[in-house]
């Protein structure tokens, strides 16, 4: 009986900026079962579309039918799986630790230990801004649990693979064959994806 390796992968979904585009993506995986450990979206360098980068937890099955059904919806024009490939990863974080004077000291240690910064004062608090992976951010925050956390904010994780490892995940070959199978709306996403391809400056599609 084989085991299933369960990871964590990060995803990186190039979407249509339409409302309601972020509601149908986290409908999609609450109604499939998939759980999503983090979720950042925001402008790309196209205008009209944005950039999501969802951080979510399963085996190599489930993350090969997350790719499939983000294809299914039609604001969706490219997927790409980077955790498959070398990439960056980076997520900010802030945190309102309780800090008497006495205890400051100790405090700005673990803050400079992990190259973070104290980005507000108060009489018996710090606001620290800790920028790093996800490993980086939850060994600051535990080291930080003894002083007492007033309260924390974190961004989730954005991504983006290292140079010359932009390469488009594999299931955008297998959803070319649902396309001729599927001609109605799904014509329209080919039409869609088409478009920006041949937008891509020149210098990006040599990486690919």
């Amino acid at each position: 009986m084989t085991t299933k390796q369960m990871a964590t992968h990060t995803i990186a979904v190039l979407v249509q900026d339409q409302p309601g585009v972020l509601q149908r993506i986290s409908g999609l995986f609450g109604r499939r079962g998939f759980n999503i450990d983090s979720i950042t979206v925001g402008a790309s360098e196209e205008r009209g579309l944005s950039r999501m980068i969802i951080k979510t937890i399963g085996d190599g099955a489930m993350i090969e039918q997350i790719q499939k059904q983000l294809y299914k919806l039609i604001d969706v024009i490219q997927v790409r799986l980077l955790s498959a490939s070398p990439m960056v990863a980076r997520e900010l974080a802030l945190i309102n630790v309780s800090a008497l004077p006495a205890q400051r000291p100790e405090i700005m240690g673990v803050v400079d230990t992990f190259r973070a910064s104290a980005i507000d004062i108060g009489p018996s608090s710090l606001i620290i801004q800790a920028v790093g992976d996800s490993d980086k951010v939850d060994a600051m925050i535990e080291l930080l649990k003894p002083y007492g956390i007033r309260e924390l904010s974190r961004t989730g994780t954005t991504a983006m693979l290292r140079e010359g490892q932009e390469k488009v995940a594999q299931v955008q070959v297998q959803h070319a064959s649902q396309l001729q199978e599927q001609p109605d709306a799904q014509a329209q996403l080919r039409e869609a994806r088409t478009a920006h391809t041949l937008a891509v400056p020149c210098a990006e599609r040599s990486l690919a």
